[in-house]
């Protein structure tokens, strides 16, 4: 059995698709983008400030889904430069101090509204939601 999970704590889906899923004791979440959840807009700034956007936007659909970062069990980080990974691995790392997930990253020539990144979490549920 999955449940759809849809909460306010991080962008709606622009697609097809749900924001997070839960399933057997897991939720997979969305790739978020640095979409601000109350306007619908992409963070102004760089790699920096679109890393924490996407991050905290990944905690909020966790955290709605009964899970959190802590719990995350692994990530796919989508850059469309590289060369921006010491960056964002500096802002990774801040929300991932203990026990960080597995984790990819993928250079990816394009993604949705042209932003810097896209992250994407699996991650364990600890709590009813």
């Amino acid at each position: 059995m999955k449940n759809v999970i849809a909460t306010s704590n991080a962008p709606q889906a622009i697609g097809p698709y749900s924001q997070a899923i839960a399933a057997n004791g897991f939720v997979f979440a969305s790739g978020q983008i640095p979409l601000d959840p109350a306007t619908g807009q992409v963070v102004p700034g760089g790699i920096v400030e679109q890393t924490e956007r996407v991050l905290e936007n990944l905690k909020g659909l966790l955290e709605a889904s009964g899970a959190s970062l802590a719990s995350a069990v692994r990530t796919t980080v989508f850059l469309r430069d590289m060369g921006e990974f010491p960056k964002m691995n500096e802002v990774y790392a801040r929300y991932f101090t203990e026990n960080p997930p597995a984790r990819s990253t993928i250079e990816a020539a394009r993604l949705p509204k042209d932003v810097l990144i896209e992250i994407d979490a699996i991650a364990l549920v600890t709590s009813g939601a």
